[in-house]
């Protein structure tokens, strides 16, 4: 109750007289400041009214107040919103802004182009980068605090606040905006890589169209929107931002961002990104324009069977999450990985598994289920297992109901060839190793 009524106290009326300002309207609350639309009237433009709650800056915290409002002036970048004035009025300490149009807050719960995705990415990124130069750390990084103006302009808003505000007000329980916080931050403990995993939260958002929480396990809600936006080499770098461990995450934003820069043409079109690397590997190496052949000949016959949707990371070649290596270079590739067109996926070796298995049927790991009491039917089930009798699909190494090996040799519809070590089927006229056991293939 007496929070309500200091609060109350510094409340601002419409068309109230505050300085050179005349308010029009509270635009936003929180639980730090309160900020208001105001019309200047020397100036005669409108600006934004930062006013913190008086009990947010008592005599033992306006020093260290006023030293982060002047690390924020000095963050001079076209994506960060200046600082037009800061000081007094009527005994309160304001922050005056420009006005922006709307917070991306408010952008995204409209539907946003990929082109208008990547732009804000980009930009948001940049703030951020430049601020982490300056040793800056954010602390409260989410889409309310990105303000759009005229021209598409993304500009961050609100640096160092929030760190200030943690360290009076919320030191037990971490700081920053409880959906985009990071854990360690949450715990009291952030860190340039904290902004970075809130930075790829909202990225994870505009392009997915849902907002990932705790634990933050993949495949995360929105997941195969965000595969069909993008490319994997682009659901993986986010990936590696969200990690929960903060040391597997890019250093600072810097890193980010150029990480991104490097991405994202493959994102805006990845067809030609991918015809791009194919001429340049065929510039070096003439034996790949037969390669090409052979790999639009694999596509047209058994890419659907084996289920062939990802692309290996060192030749591009169209390859399985059953497959051990790549079967055209021998690669012994990760490309499929946190990319399953499954529900779930081993927590050992990423693969794919449905919600009613217990045991990964590509790894011998331990016991990971099932996730749901109910069996689910699937018409790739063509098998069984000689152990329990459980459904198999091709090219299973482990039996996921039971975790038996299994003993039949699988084989390829459409090709009598088989490996000379495994026994499996293989596909001599196309592959150069057998993607099941790594063997090489003898022609």
């Amino acid at each position: 109750m007496a929070l309500r009524k200091a609060k109350d106290r510094g409340m601002l009326r419409p068309r109230q007289k505050f300085g050179k300002f005349r308010v029009v309207h509270r635009i936003a609350q929180g639980g730090f400041a309160d900020v208001y639309r105001a019309y200047d009237t020397v100036e005669g433009i409108h600006v934004a009214l930062k006013i913190p709650h008086p009990y947010m800056i008592a005599d033992r915290a306006l020093d260290d107040f006023l030293k982060e409002v002047r690390i924020t002036a000095r963050l001079d970048h076209p994506n960060i919103l200046h600082i037009k004035n800061a000081g007094f009025i009527e005994d309160q300490f304001v922050i005056v802004y420009p006005l922006g149009e709307k917070t991306l807050g408010d952008r995204i719960a409209s539907r946003l182009s990929l082109k208008q995705a990547l732009d804000f990415s980009e930009q948001m990124l940049a703030a951020v980068a430049f601020a982490h130069r300056k040793r800056v750390i954010h602390c409260d990084i989410k889409p309310e605090n990105l303000i759009l103006f005229s021209g598409g302009r993304l500009k961050l808003s609100d640096f160092g606040i929030a760190k200030l505000a943690s360290r009076y007000t919320m030191s037990a329980s971490g700081s920053g905006t409880v959906g985009y916080v990071a854990p360690e931050q949450a715990m009291g403990k952030p860190s340039l890589r904290s902004d970075v995993f809130s930075l790829a939260l909202i990225i994870y958002r505009m392009f997915a169209g849902r907002l990932p929480s705790w634990p933050f396990d993949w495949p995360m809600p929105g997941h195969d929107r965000l595969r069909r936006k993008t490319h994997p080499e682009f659901v993986a770098f986010l990936r590696r931002c969200l990690e929960i461990d903060a040391r597997k995450r890019p250093a600072n934003a810097s890193q980010m961002l150029s990480a991104f820069k490097r991405l994202r043409g493959k994102v805006e079109n990845p067809t030609a990104a991918r015809r791009r690397r194919r001429r340049r590997q065929s510039a070096t190496n003439g034996a790949l324009n037969w390669r090409d052949v052979q790999i639009r000949d694999f596509r047209r016959q058994f890419a659907k069977h084996l289920e062939s949707h990802f692309h290996c990371k060192r030749c591009d070649g169209p390859i399985s999450e059953a497959m051990k290596c790549c079967p055209w270079c021998g690669n012994e590739t990760r490309t499929f990985r946190h990319q399953t067109r499954y529900p779930a996926h081993c927590r050992h070796c990423r693969r794919g598994m449905k919600l009613d298995w217990r045991f990964c049927p590509h790894c011998y790991s331990g016991l990971q289920g099932p996730r749901k009491d109910r069996h689910y039917t699937d018409r790739r089930y063509e098998s069984t297992c000689h152990s329990c009798r459980g459904d198999l699909m091709p090219f299973m190494t482990y039996c996921p109901w039971c975790r038996s090996k299994i003993r039949r040799k699988w084989k390829i519809e459409g090709s009598k060839h088989k490996c000379s070590k495994c026994g499996w089927g293989v596909l001599r006229d196309h592959w150069t190793r057998c993607p099941w056991c790594r063997t090489a293939i003898r022609k």
